[in-house]
């Protein structure tokens, strides 16, 4: 038997009520003075005996009252086992979900959800199955649904501290109900403890596979938030920093001032006044008015400045970047003015390249500068302002061997037949990883272009194309996944009237075509350098395109791409694959990366992927470094109601989960109705009364 209402039990002590009015009253017989005891008449044992009896009933009905009250407002239930076995009768599956991310880093957030986790697997009863599952961005720990709870605490109190990863919901719950569909029990639940920033509310992709999604028939949710209802934060949410700059060109051999500019966002940039744009944006849910930005290049502080928000929640700060010479650099913003400073840093990196030096070998002088062959193809190259180039133009007469020991790029145009020394000097200068950009014209002659420069060429030369004064060819085919061709993906209108038809080598690879499907331009690996092939002149003579727009991006990127390497990606964020494979020098087999806390680690060239786990400087044994930098959406501390997630993810065919004392009552209700036990004690209390009244009038009377 069980008590629904034990507390009551207590009242028991009142039976000993009528005991102790009966002592207390109890009273000697009066001692009366009479002449002769022959005027008395001896009473019976036998009566005595009957009226103790009757007190004594009379005693214990009144106890029985008493006791019976009270069992009837303890309301007795028969049942096999207790309250607790009771609700046990029903065992669930359970995942507990624990954030983390980056936010839960601030104040005691993660050791508040550990604790809460602890607390869920101590209300669970024996029987119970639960999983746990660690997440972020993605999974970051799991362990399967288990009867073994003691076994999950271990694990729980052994989750790492939160690292520098955003948050994202969706991932972790659709990986929670996969593991609930398994599990062994109908009664399944989730619960997530997490401070619940806003931006875990995003898709877990792009295309926004989370839309709509949410979880099967059956599987309730609840959701403990540790949050702080008042937060406040100052965010580096976006930067805009150059990557690649070039070096001011002095003189051929001087690298001075930092000029022109590649970034992310374009290939080339203009050159003075480079600068460092910052976004800062106060991202709690109480506006940080004001605080400090400092620029440090290699460690060294360069700039700082103080700034306010006022009543706008972000604003735009401009830093000055002075670099003086050629090299790398690595650059670092650094916020102050808050409380929480794990997301104040940003961390790039900036390739200062020395100058790129051009010998333009004009094989066709004139003295007027409109019909002179290397005039558009140099003025392209020196006729704006900070020019990355530094150009030296010969003759093909006064071209010698020497002169390539000082260039990075040789461009032959409409040059005619070569010299042995010559032909020999550019061999080996191709092959040691210099530049050869050839632009036959009329002053070619095919034989001796194909006998002298085979080694060379990316296409033999057959025979020139001149086509009548109102007729033309138009370029018609571009592969604008080539890096020198990628940035100018717009429209050629350029006419040609002349060309050279060629036939390409098995090395060469044709990246443009005329309309009349002749190549236009081809490109050739020889040895450690590369060569470039355009079947046309530079000049006004075969064609109108030195007049064009697309002329001197043309040139620019056509050098470019031949004379430096390819840009590629040196900034990425926590949680990216870097890709490696720029800082391999030729030959390594595998490349010693220091992370930002100092751990050191092998890379081999087979796999050259890293994860990035926090943020800071990646750094190489080839001297290549990598910035790391928190997702800004890590960092905003906006949180977003519970019930929101609940509504967005809560199946309608799931019944809505009650509380325990809900729940609680609803079974004892459903076990008790059928008994109703304290109605019949009531009954018999109320028998039991008038018996006592009966019993009570016969005795005194």
């Amino acid at each position: 038997m069980s008590f629904l209402s034990p507390l009551f039990l207590f009242g028991l002590l009142a039976a000993a009520i009528p005991v102790a009015i009966h002592l207390i009253r109890r009273e000697n017989p009066p001692k009366i003075m009479f002449g002769s005891l022959r005027f008395l008449k001896q009473t019976t044992k036998k009566l005595i005996l009957f009226q103790q009896i009757q007190q004594w009933l009379l005693l214990l009905l009144r106890a029985a009252l008493i006791c019976l009250l009270v069992f009837a407002f303890a309301r007795p239930l028969f049942y096999q086992g207790s309250i607790a076995q009771l609700l046990d009768a029903e065992p669930q599956s359970t995942m507990l979900l624990i954030d983390s991310s980056l936010s839960m880093q601030v104040g005691g957030r993660f050791a508040q959800a550990r604790q809460q986790a602890l607390q869920t697997l101590d209300g669970l009863s024996a029987g119970d199955e639960a999983g746990v599952i660690s997440f972020a961005e993605g999974t970051l720990a799991a362990r399967e649904l288990t009867t073994d709870l003691e076994s999950l605490r271990a694990f729980i109190n052994n989750l790492p501290t939160p690292g520098y990863e955003r948050v994202r919901f969706f991932p972790a719950l659709r990986l929670a109900n996969d593991m609930l569909m398994q599990s062994r029990h109908e009664q399944r639940n989730i619960v997530m403890i997490s401070d619940f920033q806003a931006s875990g509310m995003t898709g877990s992709d792009e295309q926004g596979n989370d839309a709509g999604w949410m979880l099967a028939p059956g599987v309730a949710f609840a959701g403990i938030s540790v949050g702080e209802e008042r937060s406040s934060n100052l965010s580096l949410v976006d930067v805009r920093s150059p990557q690649q700059l070039m070096a001011d060109a002095v003189s051929p051999d001087d690298n001075g001032a930092v000029a022109a500019a590649q970034n992310s966002d374009s290939d080339a940039a203009a050159a003075g006044g480079q600068q460092v744009l910052a976004r800062v944006r106060s991202t709690g849910s109480v506006l940080q008015e004001r605080g400090e930005i400092s620029l440090l290049v290699n460690g060294e502080t360069t700039e700082r400045r103080p700034f306010e928000l006022g009543d706008r929640s972000e604003t735009v700060l401009d830093l000055p970047l002075v670099l003086d010479n050629s090299g790398r650099y690595t650059g670092e913003l650094v916020l102050a003015g808050d409380a929480f400073d794990l997301d104040n840093r940003w961390y790039f990196t900036v390739d200062v390249m020395p100058i790129m030096r051009i010998l333009v070998v004009n094989g066709d002088p004139a003295t007027d500068w409109y019909d002179d062959e290397a005039h558009w193809f140099v003025l392209a190259l020196e006729g704006m302002e900070n020019s990355p180039f530094s150009v030296t133009q010969v003759t093909l007469a006064e071209f010698t061997p020497t002169d390539l020991d000082r260039h990075d790029a040789v461009v032959l145009l409409n040059a005619g037949s070569l010299s042995g020394t010559q032909q020999q000097a550019l061999q080996a200068f191709v092959t040691a990883g210099g530049s050869l950009l050839l632009a036959p014209g009329n002053r070619v002659n095919a034989t001796d272009f194909n006998q002298q420069l085979s080694e060379l060429s990316p296409a033999r030369l057959a025979s020139p194309q001149v086509l009548a004064a109102n007729e033309y060819v138009l370029i018609a085919d571009v592969d604008r996944r080539h890096p020198a061709l990628r940035p100018l993906d717009v429209g050629w209108s350029a006419r040609f009237q002349g060309y050279w038809r060629s036939e390409p080598m098995n090395e060469g690879a044709v990246l443009m075509r005329y309309d009349s499907g002749d190549p236009l331009l081809l490109e050739r690996t020889v040895g450690e350098g590369r060569t470039m092939l355009v079947t046309s002149s530079l000049d006004l003579g075969w064609s109108n395109f030195p007049l064009q727009g697309l002329y001197l991006p043309f040139v620019h990127e056509t050098l470019t791409y031949m004379i430096q390497p390819p840009l590629q990606q040196r900034a990425w964020q926590v949680g990216d694959m870097v890709d490696l494979s720029p800082a391999f020098d030729d030959g390594m087999t595998q490349l010693s990366v220091t992370e930002p806390d100092g751990r050191e680690l092998l890379v081999s060239a087979d796999n050259p992927f890293y994860r990035a786990r926090m943020p800071g400087f990646l750094r190489t044994e080839s001297g290549v470094n990598f910035a790391i930098n928190i997702e800004a959406a890590a960092a905003e501390l906006a949180q977003v109601d519970v019930t929101v997630l609940y509504d967005r993810i809560l199946n309608p065919d799931t019944t809505p989960a009650v509380a325990e004392g809900v729940r609680t009552a609803q079974l004892i209700a459903e076990l008790e109705q059928p008994q109703r036990i304290w109605w019949w004690i009531l009954l018999t209390v109320l028998l039991l009364f008038l018996l006592e009244a009966w019993i009570a009038n016969r005795t005194y009377r």
